[in-house]
């Protein structure tokens, strides 16, 4: 964290020039669309979570219906089992009616009649207590297969779940990775020049303006372009990241006569395109996967109103962000 202030109090002596106001507007423009890619990124990542916390939740609901048929089953069974009791005892005293009708069957009349309709009434209340024993069988066949569809729904989402884990391990522990050999490549310069952090599943290297730029400049000192060297040798090793510089000013306007700029926006995007240029010029990285961007003073990280914040706010970012082509497979399909 401290070196972090120290990068941010660095950072903020970078920017002050000026270009054509023929230029403003398409300066403009670029800028949006960068800013687009960049918001675009950082809802990609916010979707991701919000994917995998509606994933958990629906695991919690399924889980619940699996326990509530197991109650289900489980009181079926016992009904099951105090019907096949009461079907056995009613099955014993039928066949003792029918001993007794036999044994009787020389018996007056009225009482033949009077046990044959006890008979009669015994085998409609067996034949009742039947059927319904069927309908509980049903019953409990469907709640079982209820159940095993539910654990099936279960395995699959969990899977998924796991599958998505997986991905997002992978991509934090390649950032991670990243990280440390951003360090360990620019471990020779200080740490009130420079820091690397990870943030939000992205690498940020803060470059401050005393190591790439002299004051209203945008050409890079020897010390600055060493820095940048080195890094880019780390970058042309890693294909899948994408590479994100964004210029940063305080507020201070800058001389809109020198260097054909217009302002502190026109400067850190200058600043910008200077950094790429020396990524490119050192390396064989791919020109897709940098994007140049200008912030000018509307992102400070410190109050302009005080000479450290404005020195906090000059400053330049490089941005890595890795490639969630995998992940976003994974969940379209």
């Amino acid at each position: 964290m401290k070196n972090s202030i120290y990068l941010l109090f660095a950072l903020a002596i970078m920017f002050s020039a000026c270009v054509p106001l023929a230029q403003y507007k398409q300066l403009e423009e670029d800028k949006l669309a960068q800013d687009a890619g960049y918001e675009q990124l950082r809802n990609e990542n916010y979707s991701l979570d919000v994917t995998n916390t509606e994933l958990k939740s629906r695991i919690m609901v399924l889980d619940k219906q699996i326990k509530r048929l197991d109650d289900d089953l489980l009181n079926v069974q016992r009904n099951y089992n105090r019907i096949e009791d009461k079907y056995k005892k009613t099955n014993e005293l039928y066949q003792n009616l029918l001993k007794i009708q036999t044994e009787l069957a020389s018996g007056t009349d009225r009482e033949s009649s009077r046990i044959l309709k006890e008979l009669q009434a015994l085998q409609q209340s067996l034949m009742e207590k039947e059927d319904r024993l069927v309908r509980l069988e049903s019953s409990l066949n469907q709640k079982r297969r209820n159940l095993e569809q539910l654990q099936e729904e279960f395995g699959a989402q969990n899977s998924r779940l796991m599958e998505l884990e997986s991905v997002l391990s992978h991509k934090d522990s390649i950032m991670n990775g990243l990280r440390a050999k951003v360090a360990q490549a620019l471990y020779a310069f200080e740490s009130d020049e420079l820091s690397v952090e990870l943030k939000n599943g992205k690498v940020y290297i803060s470059l401050e303006e005393k190591l790439l730029f002299g004051s209203g400049s945008y050409s890079v000192a020897a010390k600055g372009e060493d820095a940048l060297k080195k890094l880019a040798g780390v970058l042309e090793l890693n294909p899948d990241i994408q590479i994100l510089i964004e210029g940063h000013t305080d507020n201070v306007p800058i001389n809109s006569t020198s260097n054909y700029m217009i302002d502190n926006w026109d400067l850190s995007v200058k600043r910008a395109t200077s950094i790429v240029r020396i990524l490119l010029d050192n390396s064989s990285i791919d020109p897709k996967r940098l994007t140049a961007a200008g912030r000018g003073e509307f992102l400070p990280v410190a109050d302009n109103a005080i000479s450290e914040g404005k020195q906090k706010n000059r400053r330049t970012e490089i941005i890595l962000t890795p490639r969630l082509d995998e992940l976003f497979n994974l969940i379209g399909n």
